[in-house]
């Protein structure tokens, strides 16, 4: 099973990749910090990004759907992992937790996810969701700092390779199943090697 990191700003086309893939019959994974987001905002909670466990949740939302996810692809896809949950971290000025450092741990001594983190490039905007309002996202991704952030972090592992991705539009083009790069990754997952 070959599992890669999507991961870039809200509003990059992570999900439109994801969705495209879905779609191809590719196994693929949606973020865990939007949806632990979501969740505590369901249950009133405005910022829950403020909370001293939402790091950990993050993590431990992650891990649980790296573990429960079952495939037949050969190829899976996460959008966003746990390097991007230390960038996240830091980015808030929180530091890395022993579930966040015992998961890079285990990740990297599993090997579990491929070490070409496939990064889409920033459109140039944010687009406010429900679950990360317009100010939680206009100071969290202003300036591109959470991109630079995990950026900085896949590429300071010495396990990662960083592919830079162009931003997509919310309909690619529609490309066959077996169109692949040459190696059994699909078209959508090609970019320019910075590693």
């Amino acid at each position: 099973m070959r599992r890669y990191v999507l991961t870039g700003t809200p509003g990059s086309g992570k999900t439109s990749i994801l969705r495209c893939l879905a779609e191809l019959g590719y196994g693929v994974v949606e973020e865990a910090a939007t949806a632990v987001i979501a969740r505590a905002q369901a249950l009133g909670e405005d910022e829950p990004w403020m909370r001293t466990t939402f790091v950990d949740d993050v993590v431990d939302l992650q891990r649980q759907r790296q573990l429960e996810t079952s495939s037949t692809s050969s190829v899976q896809v996460f959008d966003r992992s746990p390097v991007c949950t230390y960038a996240l971290a830091n980015y808030l000025g929180l530091p890395a937790s022993r579930a966040l450092t015992a998961e890079i741990e285990r990740i990297t001594a599993e090997e579990i996810y491929e070490r070409q983190v496939l990064f889409v490039l920033n459109l140039g905007f944010c687009e406010p969701t429900s679950a990360v309002g317009s100010a939680f996202s206009s100071r969290w991704f202003s300036k591109d700092s959470m991109s630079r952030a995990t950026a900085r972090s896949a590429t300071n592992s010495s396990t990662s390779l960083l592919t830079a991705l162009p931003a997509v539009s919310p309909r690619p083009a529609r490309r066959s199943p077996d169109t692949h790069r040459g190696d059994g990754a699909p078209w959508c997952l090609s970019g320019q090697s910075e590693g």
